[in-house]
């Protein structure tokens, strides 16, 4: 989670990533926030996001793209 984190924060300092449950739904993350972190996910775990994966729900917390991470590398 840790590693995350860090990706997480690079992209968006300003973001209570740790903490912070409705980042989507809360409208905290944009969408080009959202094409920033796919991008970083594919670059540091070697993951391609699928385009049926990218819905709110697997983006609106930390917990939950950490989620999304290990079932696609399962």
């Amino acid at each position: 989670m840790e590693e995350l984190l860090k990706l997480l924060s690079d992209i968006r300092d300003d973001v209570d990533f740790e903490n912070e449950t409705e980042l989507v739904d809360g409208k905290i993350l944009t969408s080009f926030d959202i094409i920033q972190i796919i991008g970083a996910i594919d670059d540091e775990y070697d993951i391609a996001i699928p385009a049926p994966e990218i819905v709110p729900k697997n983006f609106n917390s930390a917990e939950a793209i950490l989620a999304l991470i290990e079932r696609l590398k399962g």
